[in-house]
């Protein structure tokens, strides 16, 4: 079983500090849709701001019922996987209540380095059993250190053919779930 999360808080920007980033717009959207494409149980969006959980629930209303839902159904049923909180603990929480069993979580990022799990590795762990697993992302310039030491994996970054690696997230998402998912 998969589960996707968006980290906005707590992920570093461009200075090295630990902060918390805004909600975009586009990230729901195709996040969305791609969790829903390669049947993710969940799409988690982590911001601790109420202000934007309540602009995040505001886009998602209107995609699951608002003019939208009548407008594209295909977007609405991608919608009806967007969960909002407040905390990866609370995302954690979330998914052991639905499941009853601590998932295992697998942290992504460009910068990542270390024992790494292969995106093939990946790919037979989640068909060779029923536990639940949470993949993480962050937004900014990247997953805090806390998160990445928490994980009981850390996933390899995507290689493209030079050095630059500084996707934006929807696309990182996308091809992730490519690797791991696909038939």
């Amino acid at each position: 079983m998969l589960y996707i999360v968006l980290l906005h808080y707590p992920v570093y920007n461009k200075e090295g500090r630990i902060v918390t980033t805004s909600i975009v717009n586009m990230d729901i959207h195709d996040i969305a849709r791609l969790a829903k494409t390669y049947a993710a149980k969940a799409f988690y969006i982590v911001n601790p701001i109420p202000e934007q959980q309540n602009l995040a629930r505001e886009i998602t209303g209107h995609w699951r019922e608002g003019y939208g839902a009548n407008y594209n159904k295909f977007r609405q049923a991608a919608f009806e996987l967007v969960r909002i909180k407040e905390s990866l603990q609370s995302v954690l929480d979330d998914i052991a209540g639905e499941t009853g069993l601590a998932p295992k979580t697998v942290v992504t990022g460009a910068q990542i380095s270390g024992d790494l799990l292969e995106f093939a590795k990946l790919k037979e762990m989640l068909k060779d059993n029923n536990l639940p697993y949470l993949l993480i992302f962050g937004t900014g310039s990247g997953v805090a250190d806390e998160v990445i030491s928490m994980a009981d994996y850390k996933l390899e970054p995507i290689k493209g053919r030079d050095n630059y690696n500084h996707l934006a997230v929807r696309s990182a998402v996308a091809i992730v779930l490519d690797r791991i998912m696909s038939v």
